[in-house]
């Protein structure tokens, strides 16, 4: 998932400890080699190598997915959408590389959630037209979190946090104390612009400075609007706060795209999600749930 995983619990000992974290290791390298769109073998190669030619039949975690990706894109208008990969493919951030207007011109129209066709009793995807791509990097790191979170509890553990690069989870508390979870300064490495005390929640920051370049005094990151195939400006860090992963990671990205106004409109008419935002001047903004 090109990402870092960190695990911290507590456990009755060392040994039960151990093999709670190499089980949430093992599952995020099962989750990484279904879904990683850097290995030709996996479910999500397979699916942008050969879906345009016919129904491509996936595993039923995949599919379920697909189906929650596809879900969300519909309730975001379309802000989130995981076809965004045809426009994404384009850039090279190691290199500085962006599209001109021509390049993207020519892929603006296969990015759209409703290219991709999903048929339950089959089991399968299929895309509507030849080019389009899909990329889970926008829920499939939340998707691992929540699955993470599941096995420990499985396994009888009630104080953990699990973190796969800006998403996490903690469960219940760190000793006598809550988890604290530091949002970090979008523009100094290190600084943090809030610490939030939480408990048995999940909590997904996406930001500007992940990846990116920065080019004619604009910066090229990876946090793509799917409506024009460019990096929006309006904002530099997102973070939600949520029940599960999945609902955490797909809002901060679609709140990055809707900007403060649109996004906080779209966070608070939804129940249960909290919003803190950093908008492009580095003024906070967050949802009327954290400031009561």
């Amino acid at each position: 998932m090109g990402t870092s995983v960190e695990v911290e619990l507590h456990a009755a000992s060392r040994a039960d400890a151990e093999a709670a974290i190499a089980a949430v290791m093992s599952e995020m390298h099962r989750i990484d080699a279904t879904m990683s769109p850097h290995k030709a073998t996996s479910e999500l190669s397979i699916i942008n190598a050969h879906a345009a030619d016919g129904p491509v039949t996936v595993s039923e975690g995949l599919f379920g997915l697909l189906s929650r990706a596809l879900a969300f894109s519909k309730l975001s208008g379309g802000a989130f959408d995981i076809t965004f990969a045809s426009a994404g493919n384009l850039y090279d951030y190691r290199a500085g590389v962006a599209p001109d207007a021509s390049a993207l011109g020519d892929v603006l129209s296969l990015i759209d959630w409703r290219h991709v066709q999903l048929d339950p009793n089959a089991r399968s995807v299929r895309f509507a037209r030849r080019g389009v791509r899909i990329d889970l990097g926008g829920f499939a790191k939340g998707h691992a979190v929540d699955n993470a979170v599941a096995i420990l509890r499985r396994l009888g553990i009630a104080h953990a946090m699990v973190a796969a690069g800006g998403d996490s989870h903690v469960m219940g508390a760190r000793g006598d104390r809550p988890w604290t979870v530091a949002i970090r300064d979008p523009r100094r490495e290190g600084a943090v612009v809030a610490v939030l005390p939480l408990e048995d929640v999940s909590i997904s920051t996406s930001g500007d400075y992940e990846r990116f370049f920065e080019r004619d005094g604009v910066r090229c990151h990876h946090l793509l609007d799917p409506r024009t195939g460019r990096s929006p400006a309006g904002v530099r860090s997102v973070t939600i706060i949520a029940d599960d992963g999945l609902t955490t990671e797909a809002f901060s990205k679609t709140v990055f795209v809707l900007g403060v106004e649109e996004g906080l409109r779209f966070v608070e008419a939804h129940s249960g999600i909290d919003a803190v935002i950093v908008d492009a001047q580095g003024a906070l903004h967050y949802s009327a749930g954290l400031l009561g």
